[in-house]
């Protein structure tokens, strides 16, 4: 019998036109945007907080963490409430485009396209283009995970 190849499920979500992935099993939800309350002290990559069923969760901006450029957050936009090593994070998208499932073997090495992004851990190339791959465990640095840490604390 023949063992069938294993398969990754993801899922897909907007960010300046180009489509990103998240492991479906980091994901909770999808939210729609609320009211962001700055957190002062965070890293860059944080726009703030908000408040889900009583947990404080930071905002990051996977636009920011790219470096894009910076837009406002729009009424019309998403959050992904998905978990990280550490905490809960809400994760701004301008939309979600839904879960796909790929063979594991689709889904490239980051290294060969993304060098010196360590949160990308791979590339899943489609008719479409190519889909980056967010690891959130290593989305923040350990420098910013403790000025964010201090932030929350004080906050």
């Amino acid at each position: 019998m023949e063992k069938a190849a294993s398969s990754i499920r993801l899922v897909l979500l907007t960010v300046d036109g180009q489509t990103y992935a998240l492991h479906f099993e980091a994901v909770d939800r999808v939210l729609h945007m609320v009211e962001i309350t700055p957190l002062p002290g965070a890293p860059e990559v944080v726009e703030g907080i908000v408040n889900i069923q009583g947990e404080v969760v930071p905002v990051v901006s996977i636009r920011r963490r790219l470096g894009l450029v910076h837009r406002a957050v729009g009424v019309s936009d998403s959050m992904v409430l998905a978990r990280a090593r550490a905490r809960r994070l809400a994760i701004i998208a301008e939309s979600v485009l839904g879960v796909v499932e790929r063979p594991a073997d689709d889904i490239g090495s980051s290294g060969d396209i993304v060098r010196g992004i360590e949160h990308i851990e791979g590339v899943l190339k489609t008719s479409e283009g190519l889909v980056l791959i967010h690891d959130l465990d290593r989305f923040f640095s350990p420098e910013e995970e403790k000025s964010l840490h201090l932030a929350l604390d004080r906050g």
